[in-house]
């Protein structure tokens, strides 16, 4: 055999064996190292940060989502059903146009800057909205009061937590819709206050989705 092809044969034979070495370090075994090692030390997180209730999952704890009635006929919009604590405004870049079997919203900022009339027509509207629902008989709420996060979504338009302030200001609408004592209510929304990371790190957060399903575990024992 020619001395020349015997060489190619060999490095192709090389080449070969280093593909198939390569691929099942990089392309198995490390995945697999990867997610048996998550699954290991975090279960929670390597699985979504799923949330539980009632024996079923209902959601993620790092993605928000609405708490509406369904859609009356006509209606572009849905009412938020005010029996629950509600998140902050979800302003992502629009809706999925590929998946159409479900209703998403795709992450993203508006990028619109914090004089643009869009921008501002659609803050005190979410303003004005957060004032009328959330004002009780003898508790009415004041433009003032309203947190920032009430009125704006966040980066990704997802967020899954309000301010501990924000969820103060609903406390009386929801105590009064669910017909709850409105310092048990107050309770909840003191024992799912998550503090700073580290002390230090963002901001004083409530989980929504936790929230609510607290809330309806509380209802549900009246």
């Amino acid at each position: 055999m020619n001395t020349s092809l015997t060489g190619k044969l060999r490095s192709l034979g090389a080449g070969l064996r280093a593909l198939l070495v390569l691929t099942l370090v990089t392309g198995v075994l490390y995945p697999l190292a990867v997610t048996g090692v998550s699954q290991l030390l975090m279960p929670g997180r390597a699985n979504g940060s799923e949330v539980r209730a009632d024996g079923r999952v209902v959601g993620s704890s790092l993605i928000g989502q609405s708490y509406a009635l369904p859609l009356k006929k006509g209606q572009g919009t849905a009412d938020p059903d005010l029996r629950w604590f509600q998140g902050r405004p979800a302003a992502g870049l629009g809706t999925n146009s590929e998946n159409t079997r479900y209703s998403l919203l795709l992450s993203g900022a508006t990028n619109l800057a914090a004089d643009n009339k869009v921008l501002v027509q659609r803050v005190e509207d979410a303003k004005a909205a957060v004032v009328r629902d959330n004002s009780v008989p003898g508790r009415p709420v004041h433009p003032a009061d309203v947190p920032a996060d009430a009125v704006t979504s966040s980066g990704s338009g997802l967020d899954p937590d309000i301010s501990p302030e924000y969820a103060r200001l609903q406390t009386h609408r929801v105590a009064a819709r669910n017909h709850l004592p409105v310092p048990e209510v107050a309770r909840l929304v003191r024992d799912h206050t998550e503090g700073r990371a580290l002390g230090f790190l963002g901001e004083p957060r409530v989980n929504v989705l936790e929230l609510n399903i607290a809330l309806k575990e509380l209802a549900a024992r009246r």
